[in-house]
């Protein structure tokens, strides 16, 4: 697909708790990962949008653990946008282990919103015609 990125990340020890399990809080970063690279790869990075004058907080997330992960694991988010609607996008993610065995399913839906007003905008002209190419 071509809104899809894959990206890999390594359960480090300090984001375990006591059972050993990678603490289910640093799932949101992981997420964040896997959509800072998305957008990175195609031609939008969170850096040039802030520059822009865009800020993307999100509005919604939903998140569903179907196994663990542990220290060291190697784990590949796959991140696809799923939807661009008005001022909204919302992503679909499945983190997956070495063995292809998945970790977690997660949504999350962002809004363009203004830095300057914090009002919710249109996205940037140049981020739409990457849309409108598909």
């Amino acid at each position: 697909m071509k809104f899809q990125h894959k990206t890999q990340i390594r359960v480090r020890y300090s984001e375990t708790d006591q059972m050993g399990y990678c603490y289910y809080g640093n799932y949101a970063q992981y997420l964040e990962v896997g959509r800072v690279e998305l957008l990175r790869k195609l031609g939008m990075s969170y850096k040039e949008l802030e520059d822009e004058g865009y800020m993307l907080p999100v509005s919604d997330f939903s998140i569903s653990y179907k196994q663990p992960a542990f220290y060291d694991d190697e784990l590949t988010i796959e991140t696809t946008i799923t939807k661009v609607s008005g001022v909204r996008i919302v992503f679909d993610y499945l983190v997956k282990n070495k063995t292809n065995e998945t970790i977690v399913e997660a949504t999350t839906t962002l809004v363009f919103i203004s830095k300057e007003t914090k009002k919710p905008i249109q996205p940037p002209a140049a981020f739409l015609e990457i849309f409108n190419q598909q």
